[in-house]
């Protein structure tokens, strides 16, 4: 059955991007939004707007009765979470169909299972997903934990079952460090998260972070759309992201491609998801999977041509998906900058108003961004306040059309992290495309010695 009317659940550029996607297939939006952003972008343009609370995430965005009492009055059909905030609340998802709107995003159950990291790393290895070699699940006795780090071989990383952002996580060389360890991750577990529970993986000492896009119809059909490079992190977040990786080959793309989808067939899955990957010497270990879109999936719809937003939206009405996988096409390199309202240097927030604004264009420019000039940041949300994408033919013509438009991006008003990217853009490293996850924070160290 058609969405004629669809709330969106979230703030920023991807509520704008869900918006733009709704109007292109005649879907009317309500805006929700909290007295803080009464002046987005998003509220501006939806065709009806609705507060939902005061600034604080817990009183607004995280506010599933008052979400729920806008689709209600609003008469929407359909509720689209966006990233963050509940896009991953099973709970959440549950009430949504329980109220008879459609939830764009996978059945709850899903979102469940994949959400709690030993029963997600469980029901990956029985769907095939190559593992990291650790414990099967929560470990507490420190004998077990010995013999499961001895198998392992160490080092290993102890880490939280609940939650992520490297909180709950330590790496442990030694046996003798075992114990001690176990219990500062578990008490960090606990005053973070509410759960102490920690499970074990062996510890990569200096992979990539490589991530499959997936799609599946709910009825057991499922695609690939090719993976995301995205080993350029500062603290566990991502800064900049690429399509394909500089390093995997054709042959591997279409192998753990493959696995993947497969995996997502077998479940039933519904909806977009993206399986992560840790990728070290040629072997892929499997380390989560988000039942969600991702921010970075704009690098993947200018590879592939499709609409990622649209095609949620289409399985989400019942719809089968509208390319099968021989149908997909991977063509040139995309890059994408995370834009934040951040000192570049020291990456403390920098909140402020717009005062001068302008956005870079051209050929395969892409800004997904809710600025405009006069438009206030506010300090109380994520510091992200634009994504600047753009395509080439080749990974270096990519690069270069990327500094090209990194040039033209003014943001006058607050610190952003442009001259960051600016500075990446011209080592000889990146260039090369020989870069793992450590290196981002080990070349900042050495910005600052």
């Amino acid at each position: 059955m058609a969405i004629e009317k669809l709330l969106i659940a979230n703030r920023g550029e991807i509520a704008l991007r869900i918006h733009r996607a709704c109007h292109e297939m005649g879907i009317k939006t309500v805006a929700v939004h909290s007295t803080a952003d009464a002046d987005a972008m998003h509220v501006r343009l939806a065709d009806e707007a609705i507060c939902i609370g005061p600034p604080a995430a817990k009183d607004s965005y995280l506010n599933v009765a008052a979400i729920i009492s806008a689709a209600e009055i609003s008469g929407a059909d359909a509720i689209h979470p966006g990233y963050g905030f509940l896009s991953e609340n099973a709970k959440f998802a549950e009430i949504v169909e329980a109220h008879g709107i459609k939830f764009v995003g996978p059945k709850p159950e899903h979102i469940r299972t994949m959400g709690d990291k030993i029963e997600a790393k469980r029901t990956a290895g029985a769907l095939g997903l190559p593992l990291v070699p650790g414990s099967d699940g929560a470990v507490s006795d420190v004998e077990e934990a010995r013999a499961i780090a001895e198998k392992a071989g160490y080092p290993v990383i102890i880490k939280a079952a609940s939650g992520g952002g490297g909180r709950g996580m330590k790496v442990c060389n030694s046996p003798d460090q075992l114990e001690t360890l176990m219990q500062q991750a578990g008490s960090e577990a606990k005053a973070a998260f509410g759960d102490a529970t920690v499970y074990i993986e062996k510890y990569l000492g200096n992979p990539r972070h490589i991530e499959i896009q997936v799609f599946g119809d709910g009825e057991g059909n499922a695609i690939h759309l090719g993976e995301r490079d995205c080993s350029l992190q500062r603290r566990h977040q991502k800064v900049l992201e690429e399509a394909p990786s500089p390093v995997l080959s054709q042959a591997e793309r279409e192998r753990i491609g493959g696995v993947c989808a497969r995996a997502m067939a077998d479940m039933g899955y519904r909806g977009a998801g993206t399986i992560e990957f840790l990728w070290e010497n040629g072997e892929f270990y499997f380390i989560e999977m988000n039942t969600r879109l991702q921010v970075e999936h704009p690098v993947t719809e200018m590879i592939t041509g499709l609409d990622l937003v649209r095609e949620q939206i289409r399985v989400a009405e019942g719809r089968p998906l509208s390319v099968a996988q021989e149908d997909i096409r991977f063509t040139g390199h995309a890059i994408e900058c995370r834009i934040n309202a951040e000192d570049p240097r020291t990456f403390a927030p920098s909140p402020g108003t717009v005062t001068s604004y302008h956005v870079p264009g051209g050929m395969h420019v892409r800004v997904d961004s809710g600025l405009y000039q006069g438009y206030k940041v506010s300090p109380y949300y994520d510091s992200m306040i634009g994504k600047l994408i753009v395509y080439g033919r080749t990974r270096e013509g990519a690069i270069m059309r990327l500094r090209r438009a990194l040039e033209e991006y003014v943001i006058e008003g607050m610190k952003t992290t442009i001259p960051l990217h600016q500075a990446l853009l011209t080592d000889p490293e990146f260039l090369d495309g020989n870069y793992t996850i450590k290196w981002l924070e080990d070349w900042l160290a050495k910005q600052e010695g």
